[in-house]
């Protein structure tokens, strides 16, 4: 832990720091040349609201709720340093009701940030003191739309339409950052979520709350480094805390990069097991080859008590300057960590690049057989010129299903939708925003999950950005 000593020497010198990182920045390549500023990259310059939108196939009518994204859309010029993490927040959302498409709404986080830089009022709320851009995940929580950010502002709770009504600590509970991943207990209905903070290098905390949002503790873990945890994973024990060799960079935030993390190969990487109940403080911790996570499918404790986790995997990611998260995916694996403090058991469940795995949620935790992901172009190219097709996996089976969008139409993040709230694992939908290239159009394109046949398109009659993750809200 940092002493106070330490901590006051960093508060110190943070402005000097800011300085010469300002600077810096001057002589970093205008934004104008950063890929995560054109192309299909190209912030929208407006909000709308579309009503009555056009349908090809038919909306299952057991859909009755909102599918929601948001992702990063600048506002005016992104400038020197940036980086596609970092843009102001904005989200975009389709309201579906009795087999209709009644509305697509796209609206900007409304932080002071934006509203510095020209754009709409800043709601109120309270705020963290350093920045509150908030552009990641949107998810309900105890029944408010929530939109996410990991490592700096409190969340902000949204309206039925998708307008920012106030930054939330939820009710004072949360006393530092949150997560863009908190994961929800299917079974006791609880949030848990790994907490870091960027100016916090050796501290992370794990924060746990009911139902209703309401936090119940906050337990703080010692590590090194200040690594980023964008994710985590949950059994029905324990959370799961992925240490690997992304780290804060003084020398990226010297030099001006506004988004200063890096890969670190001096940093071990590393899987904790921490008990959920809070009965303990000190996490268990397993040594892992060295690589990095973004995203968890699902996690859960097998027959022998040993906790099994897959996960999208890359050999590395930012290592060097650059403006976007490029690195080499190694694809699917399942890892499985002991208890024991051993080694993590890697092992690949499909080699094929890809991101966003999300599985049938009812059976986050539990053991479990389909789970569905975005592949990535396989030239590594973010600007996502080469084909991206969507997976169902079958877990038991091995099989893979593929879906093919067609050339120059790239999908996101799908998410499943169950049939019912009883229906057997798998029994449902997925659905999730594709763009088009070249037409300079999108559509939320909704699929039977087991086939990937096309049910229905929402076509929307401009380009959505390519954005991070988005989840269906139901009305009830």
């Amino acid at each position: 832990m940092a002493s106070v000593i330490e901590k006051t020497i960093r508060k110190a010198v943070t402005p000097a720091i800011q300085a010469v990182a300002s600077i810096n920045r001057a002589r970093l390549p205008k934004g104008s040349e950063n890929p995560f500023l054109k192309g299909i990259h190209t912030p929208l310059a407006a909000e709308h609201t579309l009503e009555n939108l056009t349908v090809t196939g038919t909306i299952p009518t057991e859909l009755d709720g909102r599918y929601v994204r948001i992702g990063p859309n600048p506002f005016n010029e992104g400038g020197k340093g940036h980086h596609w993490f970092l843009g102001d927040g904005m989200v975009h959302g389709v309201r579906l009701k009795g087999g209709n498409a009644e509305w697509y709404r796209n609206r900007y986080i409304r932080s002071r940030n934006l509203e510095e830089k020209g754009g709409p009022a800043a709601v109120g709320g309270p705020r963290r003191g350093m920045g509150d851009t908030v552009n990641t995940n949107v998810l309900a929580i105890g029944g408010t739309i929530m939109a996410l950010v990991e490592a700096s502002s409190f969340p902000v709770a949204l309206d039925g339409k998708l307008e920012s009504v106030a930054y939330s600590d939820f009710g004072g509970g949360l006393t530092g950052s949150f997560t863009a991943h908190p994961h929800q207990c299917p079974v006791t209905g609880e949030f848990h979520a790994i907490c870091y903070d960027g100016p916090t290098q050796d501290v992370i905390r794990h924060v746990a709350m009911d139902r209703e949002g309401t936090v119940l503790r906050e337990t703080e873990i010692a590590v090194r480094n200040g690594p980023s945890i964008h994710d985590c994973a949950l059994t029905e024990d324990f959370v799961v805390i992925l240490d690997l060799p992304v780290t804060f960079s003084m020398q990226a935030l010297i030099a001006g990069h506004k988004f200063p993390y890096r890969w670190n190969r001096d940093h071990k990487a590393r899987v904790g097991l921490l008990p959920r109940d809070g009965s303990s403080s000190e996490p268990v911790w397993h040594a892992v080859e060295p690589c990095y996570v973004f995203h968890v499918g699902n996690s859960f404790e097998d027959e022998q008590g040993q906790v099994v986790i897959d996960l999208c995997a890359y050999e590395t990611i930012f290592d060097g300057d650059m403006a976007g998260p490029y690195g080499k995916a190694l694809g699917l694996e399942r890892w499985t960590v002991d208890g024991n403090a051993g080694a993590v058991r890697r092992e690949t469940l499909d080699g094929s690049g890809q991101e966003f795995p999300r599985p049938d949620e009812r059976y986050f935790t539990k053991p479990y057989r389909y789970l569905w992901a975005m592949g990535l172009p396989e030239d590594g190219d973010l600007e996502f010129v080469a084909p991206m097709p969507l997976y169902r996996h079958d877990l038991e089976t091995g099989e893979r299903v593929q879906r093919d969008f067609g050339e120059g139409r790239i999908p996101g993040e799908f998410v499943f939708v169950p049939r019912s709230n009883d229906a057997p694992e798998g029994d449902g939908w997925v659905m999730g925003y594709v763009i088009d290239r070249n037409a300079g159009t999108s559509a939320l394109e909704i699929l039977d999950a087991m086939s990937l046949e096309p049910v229905a398109s929402v076509h929307i009659p401009h380009l959505i950005p390519p954005g991070f993750h988005g989840n269906w809200i139901a009305a009830s």
